[in-house]
């Protein structure tokens, strides 16, 4: 069985940081989350929850919900309960519709996420 992974994202209330954290189901069961990091104190908002699908790309990092990924367009990555899509966000003409377009994720490289690096997007819709 594949070690189910969530990535956290937090913004720290004050100073409006984003920090991320990852960590297996595993960990969490073996300690209370506010022992794992400080990102579980009431200084920090809960952004976003994110799971591993069980891909990586091309360099062997692993995909997360949520991560912007370019294989020569630039897809969100937006795992269903039901599915594993893969939508892009360039703006070049495609159809939109891309969940079965993709059939080798490890060939593209991950660029960031939308937490981090909204500036890709913002890219993507010029």
């Amino acid at each position: 069985m594949e070690i189910i992974k969530i990535r956290y994202t937090f913004r720290h209330k004050g100073s409006g940081n984003i920090e991320m954290k990852w960590y297996s189901i595993g960990q969490l069961e073996e300690r209370a989350a506010a022992k794992l990091s400080p990102v579980f104190s009431d200084e920090y908002e809960l952004i976003s929850r994110d799971l591993f699908t069980g891909l990586k790309d091309k360099n062997g990092r692993m995909i997360y919900d949520r991560d912007i990924w370019d294989i020569g367009r630039r897809f969100q990555v937006e795992f269903e309960e039901d599915r594993c899509g893969y939508f892009p966000f360039a703006n070049d003409g495609g159809c939109g519709c891309c969940a079965d377009e993709v059939y080798q994720p490890y060939e593209g490289d991950i660029i960031g996420n939308i937490y981090e690096n909204p500036d890709l997007l913002e890219a993507a819709e010029e």
